[in-house]
């Protein structure tokens, strides 16, 4: 979800719903900086795991014959990773619109509106 832009007067609800989103988001980030590490790790090893299961099990498809670089009688064959300007693995990532929708835009103001009604907090105004 996006902030509101632009500067707001105290106690308006676009103020208030920046400061409240901005602070979730400081929340979740220090979560996932606590536990980075650990996760890290995880995520490397499954990684490694994946690559070797695709490599024992799908050799001719996940790195056919001569993709990579190999040795023989102690001369060095370089693979044609090296020559392929365009790698067919990677798929373009697609333009995303900038503007929000209607819907999102309308769905922002109603938890705007929550925030300054039914979702206050006492101490919302002298902090945002």
């Amino acid at each position: 979800m996006k902030p509101y832009t632009g500067d707001f007067p105290k106690e308006t609800p676009q103020r208030i719903f920046n400061y409240r989103l901005s602070r979730g988001r400081r929340i979740v980030e220090n979560a996932f900086g606590i536990s980075k590490p650990a996760k890290a790790e995880w995520v490397i090893m499954t990684v490694i795991l994946l690559h070797n299961y695709l490599r024992k099990h799908s050799p001719n498809i996940y790195t056919p014959f001569g993709t990579l670089d190999y040795e023989v009688n102690g001369n060095l064959t370089e693979g044609s990773w090296r020559n392929e300007g365009d790698m067919t693995s990677m798929v373009p990532i697609r333009n995303i619109p900038r503007r929000p929708t209607n819907y999102c835009t309308k769905v922002r103001d109603e938890i705007a509106n929550y925030f300054i009604n039914n979702g206050a907090l006492e101490w919302q105004d002298q902090y945002a």
